[in-house]
């Protein structure tokens, strides 16, 4: 069974957000036709009640927040794992016992806000106790983890085992000035490919541009990235 995820993250409805990003991706929804869109958080930039409103608005088109999610073949937190700066152990062995249930036909996703690999351009990591937090990734057993927060996409793959899709804004604070983003996940049986639609402004819309491709574990003797397209 394939499953397409449009991976989202950080709206910051408000003064931040860049509403004809947003309305552009809106126009693109019917024929991206994503099998459930996942914004792995900040929503709004001050938790005000008018960008609440239109965060609502816009995840009324389709959009499962980070904070609540179990569709179809997806399984996942029923809310941001990111505590104190960690992945809090309790909640890991619930996501464990979880995935350990499910059909092995079904796509494993975790989904965390903060990014859980170094930032290409920031050097930071989104958690303070990243080396903990990447240790129970790889032991929850989970084949994809979707993340945001550092406002530059990237795909990697994490202890040779879990592909990590960390999608860009799509807001005005882009990181180091580059265009924003969003990902588009396809989790087949052997393989998983993320797709990174970046914004052409002069044009006022996202065209797709890079795409890698990852072996799933149980098909993969490693786990190494091959970038397959380039536009």
């Amino acid at each position: 069974m394939t499953l397409q995820l449009l991976h989202l993250a950080d709206l910051h409805f408000g003064g931040l957000a860049d509403i004809r990003q947003i309305e552009a991706l809106e126009g693109m929804l019917p024929d991206l036709r994503p099998d459930a869109t996942v914004i792995t958080g900040d929503l709004s930039q001050r938790a005000r009640h008018g960008e609440l409103q239109r965060a609502r608005a816009f995840a009324n088109l389709g959009a499962l927040s980070s904070h609540g999610l179990a569709w179809g073949s997806l399984t996942t937190t029923v809310r941001d794992l990111a505590v104190k700066g960690h992945l809090a152990k309790r909640e890991m062995e619930r996501v464990r016992q979880v995935f350990a249930d499910a059909s092995p036909d079904v796509a494993r996703v975790l989904v965390v806000h903060h990014n859980v690999l170094r930032g290409a351009i920031s050097q930071r990591m989104g958690l303070s106790r990243w080396r903990t937090a990447q240790q129970r990734i790889i032991a929850s057993g989970a084949d994809v983890v979707l993340c945001g927060h550092d406002h530059q996409e990237a795909a990697d793959i994490l202890g040779g085992r879990v592909v990590v899709s960390t999608t860009g804004t799509l807001c005005t604070r882009s990181r180091g000035g580059r265009p924003s983003c969003f990902n588009f996940v396809t989790i087949e049986p052997t393989a998983v490919q993320v797709t990174f639609f970046r914004w052409e402004a002069e044009r006022g819309k996202f065209r797709p541009s890079d795409t890698f491709a990852f072996a799933r574990p149980q098909a993969a003797e490693r786990g190494d990235a091959v970038q397959v397209a380039a536009h």
